[in-house]
């Protein structure tokens, strides 16, 4: 059992590198990002309103979220529905931070993380062979004890132009503007409860400004050769 954990500020790259990098070694892939942002939905789709937190904080401990984990096909389930698009749009984008910033909802949602890695310890998808986790704050309160930890960084230029390619297919200067203030944001508000900018001891960081997609992934793949030493 292989545990690796990737954190990394919005557009460095860190999703689409953890699921490559998972794929190539035949590990499970955990998109924790991706379950705030379905309890953002489930909170929007159940009424309930985000300013108040202890409601939020309910809402989440009883929500029915399951989540894939082949890298191949991550599919997030919320209450039976295949939600992997609906939380990706804008609407649910502006709002998400008013619950990834919740302390009770981050409690939830470690505790759900760290059950969805154990799980592959003890089968699971990968059959025992481990897992990718990515996000804010895998590396160090959710799996602390990695056997590798990556923080994946890029300069604010690139995280931008990566963002406006993904959000709106290209990166020219007004699409790259009309995108900023969401992953500047989201950064900023995230970072009141999490370090995702500077390693924490142990953490290997990996700058991604200058690297192609595949050379971002062959950099984390080599981190993750020389944990395993």
């Amino acid at each position: 059992m292989v545990t690796i954990a990737v954190d990394g500020p919005s557009g460095s790259g860190k999703s689409s590198v953890s699921k490559a990098v998972a794929a190539r070694l035949g590990l499970a892939y955990l998109d924790t990002g991706a379950m705030y942002r379905a309890a953002t939905l489930w909170c929007v789709r159940s009424g309930v309103a985000l300013d108040d937190t202890g409601a939020v904080a309910a809402a989440v401990r009883d929500m029915p979220l399951a989540m894939g984990v082949d890298p191949a096909a991550p599919g997030i389930l919320l209450d039976g529905d295949d939600v992997a698009t609906a939380i990706r749009t804008t609407d649910v984008t502006a709002v998400v931070s008013k619950v990834a910033t919740n302390l009770e909802v981050r409690d939830e949602l470690r505790r759900r993380q760290r059950a969805i890695i154990a799980d592959e310890a003890d089968g699971g998808f990968s059959a025992g062979r481990g897992i990718v986790a990515e996000g804010r704050d895998i590396t160090t309160v959710v799996a602390p004890d990695a056997d590798a930890r990556v923080l994946l960084v890029a300069s604010e230029e690139a995280r931008l132009r990566r963002r406006s390619l993904e959000v709106h297919g290209v990166a020219d200067a007004t699409s790259v503007e009309a995108t900023r203030d969401q992953v500047l944001r989201r950064d900023r508000d995230d970072a009141t409860v999490s370090t995702f900018h500077v390693a924490a001891d142990g953490v290997v960081t990996v700058d991604s400004s200058d690297l192609d997609f595949e050379q971002t992934v062959e950099a984390v793949l080599t981190v993750v050769e020389r944990a395993a030493v």
